[in-house]
């Protein structure tokens, strides 16, 4: 008869730890570590040197980053000497055309209320826009500071994956940036996009597109698309990375006013955190969904199958998932008869 496997608590103390990898990693964005190291200064003393840190306290962090695999390193006469791994170089070495440092950052503001879940899990205090109750144009400027590299990234993607040729107006719900509006309306000649969001993002959304020169196909409507009413005779609708922010009802809510503004034959496309059917993965969704407790969010993690058949309630036909980024986004579109 085998021996059962011994027991211990290494899985749990990797868990129990994991803060002190994404410590390091957003330490190293804000210290410039990954641009020090693409620019030659590929040793600790180089690194300490560039960035301001002393050589002990930079010979920490760089045996951290390269244990972690988000450096190599090679000894040389002696000398260690780093290279960025292929990933770090292309999106974090912060002169590079993808730099995605901000959006690295972006949950930093999180990490005080993550370490008080227990304390939020026990709260009765919940709403419905979760942590946009009280947003401000600043709000919005550092929020799609973070998140606009990333969102012209997923915006390309979806240009990629769906054909919109002969389609005349996009209607993107909760667009932020207007990066789907401004990368679909690139791509498909004749498109025309509206970006509605509440009004403090459409200030921010009408910065971006005007640095995107876009203004003359892409316009903002400042709103809630809970309650704001859609325009009209739109052919596409978007609603992009916001699905765990809200409960089923007003995902359904939202569907519903969807479906009645598109033109007959229209489609919607719903990406988003979604989990699988069997509600055991991805871990990704499942985390944006906890998150939503630390604001105080009504929101959640929906399944496929759960967005589905929002959807299917609201009268689409041809609903299915497509894959987008795998682990982190689906696609799930329908179609409006006619």
């Amino acid at each position: 008869m085998a021996e059962k496997p011994r027991l211990d608590t290494t899985r749990l103390q990797k868990m129990a730890q994991a803060y002190w990898e994404s410590a390091a990693l957003m330490a190293a964005v804000e210290l410039e570590i990954f641009t020090a190291i693409a620019h030659g200064q590929d040793t600790i003393a180089g690194v300490a040197r560039t960035v301001g840190i002393s050589e002990r306290n930079a010979e920490r962090l760089l045996t951290a980053l390269t244990a972690m695999t988000l450096l190599t390193r090679e000894d040389q006469n002696g000398e260690g000497r780093f290279a960025n791994a292929a990933d770090v170089q292309h999106f974090l070495v912060k002169d590079g055309d993808r730099y995605a440092g901000p959006w690295i950052l972006f949950t930093k503001p999180r990490w005080a209320a993550f370490g008080e879940l227990s304390k939020r899990l026990r709260s009765p205090e919940e709403n419905r826009l979760g942590a946009y109750v009280d947003f401000t144009v600043e709000d919005a400027r550092r929020y799609h500071a973070a998140t606009y590299s990333i969102g012209m990234g997923a915006a390309r993607l979806f240009s990629r994956s769906v054909n919109l040729k002969g389609r005349k107006l996009l209607l993107d719900l909760g667009g932020g940036s207007g990066a789907y509006s401004i990368v679909a309306t690139q791509t498909f000649p004749g498109l025309k996009a509206i970006v509605l969001d509440l009004p403090p993002v459409t200030v921010v959304a009408d910065e971006y597109i005007a640095a995107n020169n876009a203004a003359d196909r892409v316009t903002t409507l400042p709103g809630d698309f809970t309650r704001t009413e859609f325009p009209q005779g739109v052919d596409v609708v978007v609603m992009a990375s916001n699905l765990p922010q809200y409960e089923a009802d007003l995902i359904r809510l939202v569907v519903g006013k969807a479906f009645a503004a598109l033109v007959p034959g229209g489609e919607m496309h719903l990406v988003g955190e979604t989990l699988h059917d069997d509600r055991r993965g991805p871990l990704s969704a499942a985390l944006w969904g906890l998150n939503e407790a630390i604001q105080h969010s009504t929101g959640r993690a929906h399944t496929e199958s759960e967005v589905k058949g929002y959807l299917q309630s609201a009268g689409f036909l041809d609903v299915a998932v497509h894959p987008f980024v795998p682990g982190v986004l689906s696609r799930i579109a329908g179609r409006k008869p006619g």
